[in-house]
């Protein structure tokens, strides 16, 4: 029996609306995979079962035998809990390495935020092979990013570095941590506007209704606004060769063709901007990265 060829490798990626599962093969290809919703409403220990339960069904389905896990989870990762990731009740009590391995029984798991998760598939296969240093921004259920330097995700003292949701914006000066960005741009934060347009499809509906003079392209601008402020400042702190857009909103070509040109006329020296290769799946591939590593 040749064992390597047998040996599986499991990727999940978490997020706040959907949670992705893929089983990998020795070297981290990816084989099969799910997409399920997360149903955050119901807490977080339901949306880990469904999950590990998924992935239990996953590798018997490619006859193979689970030898290592990689997860990629919002929030700072700890071994106790998970700070910084409000969109699912109940994350910050998990210990996810804990439970994956007691829920599949297997000894080697390894935990790292999402978005950092993405840049480490962005190293190993995408966009970021031949950029140095790379700069991740995640615009999906929430805002984020990811730095990347001499071929490595750099996490920081803490493993917080890219909370950019945190980022002061608006009038005033907040009294706590607040995650201010994220309130003003972010898959959630652009559903929430559309709703009080009246507008159907949410993000993609509000997006899709401001490529026209209107309320919607008004209410949308000024967003669109902060959230380049805050790239730029990452920019010039950085001077990265490339700036990889990753998350279901970086999809939308008008919300990326205006930060693109934002970026362009406040940048002395402009990065090039692209879009993830991988549409959905960057943190998942991330993930398999992570349980290859492990």
């Amino acid at each position: 029996m040749n064992l390597q060829h047998d040996r599986r490798l499991l990727g999940i990626d978490f997020g706040g609306t959907k949670m992705a599962i893929g089983i990998g093969d020795a070297d981290g290809r990816l084989l099969i995979s799910e997409r399920v919703p997360t149903r955050a409403a119901r807490g977080a220990r339901q949306a880990l079962a469904r999950a590990l339960d998924l992935a239990q069904k996953l590798v018997t389905d490619t006859g193979g035998t689970l030898h290592a896990a990689g997860i990629a989870s919002p929030g700072v990762i700890r071994d106790d809990g998970i700070d910084l990731a409000p969109n699912v009740p109940g994350w910050e009590q998990l210990r996810l390495a804990e439970a994956v391995r007691d829920h599949l029984g297997i000894t080697r798991v390894q935990v790292a935020n999402d978005l950092n998760a993405a840049a480490l598939a962005e190293l190993d296969r995408g966009a970021l092979r031949d950029a140095d240093p790379g700069l991740v921004i995640g615009l999906g259920t929430g805002v984020a990013a990811a730095i990347t330097v001499n071929g490595a995700v750099i996490p920081g003292h803490r493993g917080a570095a890219g909370e950019i949701a945190y980022a002061v914006s608006g009038p005033g000066w907040p009294t706590s941590a607040e995650a201010r960005l994220e309130a003003d741009f972010s898959g959630r934060a652009l559903d929430e506007l559309a709703d009080r347009l009246n507008l159907p499809g949410g993000a993609a509906g509000l997006c899709t209704a401001a490529r026209s003079p209107g309320p919607a392209r008004d209410a949308l601008m000024p967003r669109i606004d902060e959230l380049a402020r805050h790239v730029v400042t990452c920019c010039l702190l950085l001077d990265p060769k490339r700036v990889v857009l990753v998350g279901g909103v970086a999809r939308d070509e008008l919300v990326r063709d205006l930060l693109i040109e934002r970026l362009a006329r406040a940048l002395p020296y402009p990065p090039e901007v692209v879009l993830s290769t991988f549409a959905q799946d960057a943190a998942l591939l991330g993930s398999l990265s992570l349980a290859a590593q492990a």
